[in-house]
């Protein structure tokens, strides 16, 4: 389950016994920092907290922060200087170096659209979407929050002050869509500056395992993990079912060739083939040639079965386009000297997120650059 789904998850337990709650949500970091723009943390009127803002440095603090701002019923901005090693506040020190600003928005239960309720939607829907969340870095004036989300439709919900904004953020919105950033943005309205955050949330990573033998039950344990969506499909109903994998997987058991029938395929499907059963194997990858926006096809077993299926494709007279081709990674996995069930699980999931996210999967101590990208910031004026 992914961080959010849990703060969620917790949010409406929190609502269900009416213990007062405030959500601390990370808004700018200038330099390094553990976490970066969009981390967010729940904190209750007890001190209890889920999700983390930091690796463990700034949770100390900012428990007594967020209750400082719950008591006074008003969102809050907090400064954090990791770079100063002689901050007794920062604690545990992560050698980071960065300033890091923290918005702490008290919720309202009566409030329909307070920022958690706006998340939950984010979290039940499923979609792609950017998340809005306006602050002002002079700490005396008024931190507005999390106001608004805005689907790839354009879509929104949330709380807009006028025609004008609204068209503003959708703007904001369509460049989010198009770079798949998150962003930072500065805007003036009436001779007042105000900073948003606007977080590009993508959709969870759907991962259909094709097969269900015991390495597809680690795998899956693994997907899920991370958070990503998994369906299992197999023929063997003896294998495919819900004792043998976790609750929280879809479950199809059929005919090869009637797998993505029961699937709704999008931009964030990637399919796993370790049927162990080439045929049926076969069957599914012969499906796929047709899918152009499936972003990953791993197929487990040697160069040669793939070498393979192709010829026997080919004596169908069905040539995988590049398109697919560029797409397709058999062997599955990257190479990490896995050999159990388990490390090859961990060199699939690894490869797949390095197909989604486009990075280059090599060792960290060899970049050259900071280990992540700061976030674009554009100052525009709005009438």
């Amino acid at each position: 389950m992914r961080e959010l789904d849990v703060i969620v998850e917790q949010y409406e337990l929190l609502k269900e016994q009416n213990v007062l709650s405030i959500l601390a949500t990370v808004v700018q970091v200038e330099g390094s920092s553990y976490r970066r723009e969009g981390a967010r943390m729940l904190i209750d009127e007890y001190g209890n907290i889920t999700g983390a803002i930091s690796g463990g440095c700034l949770e100390g603090d900012a428990l007594t922060k967020a209750l400082h701002a719950l008591h006074q019923s008003k969102n809050k901005l907090v400064m954090y200087d990791t770079s100063d090693e002689n901050d007794a506040v920062i604690g545990a020190q992560l050698g980071c170096n960065g300033i890091i600003q923290v918005l702490f928005e008290p919720l309202d239960y009566h409030d329909g659209l307070n920022p958690c309720e706006l998340l939950k939607e984010v979290v039940s829907n499923k979609k792609t979407v950017t998340i809005f969340v306006q602050f002002n870095l002079d700490r005396t004036k008024n931190q507005v929050g999390t106001i608004l989300t805005v689907d790839e439709k354009f879509a929104f919900k949330g709380k807009i002050e006028d025609e004008k904004t609204a068209e503003t953020f959708i703007e904001f919105s369509k460049l989010s869509f198009e770079t798949k950033k998150s962003s930072s943005k500065s805007i003036s309205s009436q001779f007042v500056e105000q900073s948003v955050f606007i977080q590009y949330y993508q959709a969870p990573v759907k991962l259909v395992i094709v097969g269900a033998g015991n390495d597809a039950q680690i795998l899956a344990q693994q997907a899920a993990i991370v958070g990503w969506d998994v369906i299992v499909t197999d023929g063997r109903p003896t294998h495919a079912n819900g004792e043998r994998f976790l609750s929280s997987c879809q479950i199809i058991v059929s005919k090869p060739e009637d797998t993505l029938e029961h699937i709704t395929i999008d931009s964030r499907t990637c399919f796993a083939l370790m049927s162990h059963n080439y045929q049926y194997d076969l069957a599914v990858l012969k499906l796929l040639m047709k899918e152009e926006c499936v972003p990953y096809i791993g197929i487990l077993g040697p160069l040669k079965k793939y070498i393979r299926m192709k010829d026997d494709l080919l004596q169908e007279g069905l040539v995988i386009n590049d398109s697919i081709k560029n797409k397709i990674h058999a062997p599955i996995g990257l190479e990490i000297g896995a050999e159990t069930p388990a490390e090859i699980g961990l060199a699939i999931l690894a490869e797949i997120q390095s197909v989604l996210t486009q990075t280059t999967a090599h060792s960290l101590k060899k970049k050259t650059t900071a280990i992540h990208c700061s976030i674009p910031h554009l100052k525009m004026e709005k009438n």
